[in-house]
């Protein structure tokens, strides 16, 4: 039972277009394969915002001095794109944001995935480098993913998203 349960977080219940466009509306989306960048930053082209800032979080090799060997990242999809809405609703308000993008990945991933991508459009800069950074902290506080990481000794340990 347990193993179906954690199977069941490690996809999205919707279809990969069907993700991209609830990012786009809303603002955040679970992604269960690879991130397309380049489709999320053609979505917030916009010809009033002068600024253009994005975050890529990798999966690294190691944490710490451990050595890594590749991470599972778990999510709740519907409880998550509630969040993450309710993240970007806010960071328009607390920023001077024309829009805003995130994706997080939940599944198996290699070293050097992207697990997380934020994009924000702004008219100055200021507001973007700062909305971009506040989405990031905020999705990596309160967005419904847990983390497990595995070694190269074969052992794993579950960690919070932010470490």
């Amino acid at each position: 039972m347990t193993d179906n349960i954690h199977n069941h977080s490690m996809t999205i219940k919707r279809s990969t277009d069907e993700a991209y466009l609830i990012a786009e509306r809303d603002g955040f989306a679970l992604l269960d394969i690879a991130i397309d960048e380049n489709k999320l930053k053609s979505t917030l082209d916009n010809d009033s915002s002068g600024a253009f800032v994005c975050f890529e979080g990798r999966v690294r090799n190691h944490n710490n001095a451990t050595s890594v060997d590749r991470l599972t990242y778990y999510g709740y999809e519907d409880l998550a794109i509630n969040q993450g809405r309710a993240i970007i609703e806010e960071a328009k308000k607390r920023f001077e944001i024309t829009h805003a993008i995130a994706i997080h990945r939940i599944g198996a991933l290699e070293i050097g995935d992207v697990a997380v991508w934020v994009g924000v459009v702004s008219a100055h800069r200021y507001p973007a480098f700062d909305a971009c950074r506040w989405i990031l902290d905020t999705i990596k506080a309160d967005i419904p993913v847990w983390k497990q990481e595995y070694y190269e000794d074969a052992s794993s340990k579950w960690l919070s998203n932010n470490g």
